[in-house]
């Protein structure tokens, strides 16, 4: 007897999102993960804006709940602005009532990457590789006010030092000020590099989201 090949569902539409080459038209959230020289785990909470490449925040300590997620995105938005969407995997900081709860409140759209999927939030598992990499490996942590420290001049740096290639080699902080100041529809200007595109992530899932909230 041949067997029978389990029918694969897609998980909302395949449709991809179309992103604005503006500052804060999308964000991107995931955790990195690291310990310090005494053994003890911990974990940065890093946000992306996926267009402008910037490192918005990279927040680290021993446990982050979806509360503090929360309150962490409430501050950036005071300083920042709101963005128009924000994309995370299912961890469950992020699928959290806080976290529903919150993302309504704001009326923020909130969607999930697909499960085993993490290309689909491509900019900040890019960023995460880079931290790993160029600061976590290389770095022994003695307690979380260093930890603190050492992150936040390597995020400037990122920031405003260091030329991007996908940005006609600008820093994020320079591109992000060329984009507001000449808009998404004008010409760039010499030496600017074309609107970066984000990757596609699964739309309709924020049905799921709405019911969670309902039944919450």
């Amino acid at each position: 007897m041949r067997k029978r090949r389990a029918r694969r569902r897609a998980v909302g539409t395949r449709a991809p999102i179309l992103v604005e080459a503006k500052p804060n038209a999308r964000w991107s959230l995931d955790f990195v993960h690291d310990q310090f020289a005494c053994g003890r785990r911990f974990r940065v909470l890093n946000i992306v804006d996926d267009v402008t490449r910037e490192c918005l925040a990279a927040i680290p300590d021993t446990s982050i709940s979806g509360r503090r997620v929360a309150r962490e995105l409430t501050e950036l938005i005071a300083q920042r602005g709101k963005p128009g969407m924000i994309v995370s995997d299912h961890g469950t900081e992020f699928t959290s009532n806080a976290i529903l709860a919150w993302s309504k409140d704001y009326r923020i759209e909130w969607h999930y990457i697909a499960p085993g999927k993490p290309m689909q939030n491509g900019y900040v598992e890019s960023f995460n590789g880079r931290m790993r990499d160029e600061l976590l490996n290389e770095s022994l942590f003695f307690g979380l006010d260093h930890a603190r420290s050492a992150i936040a001049e390597w995020r400037e740096d990122f920031n405003t030092a260091r030329p991007h290639s996908s940005l006609g080699y600008q820093t994020p902080a320079a591109y992000a000020e060329v984009i507001t100041a000449t808009g998404s529809d004008a010409a760039p200007i010499e030496g600017s590099a074309p609107p970066p595109v984000a990757l596609p992530a699964p739309n309709g899932v924020t049905e799921m989201v709405a019911a969670l909230i309902a039944t919450g």
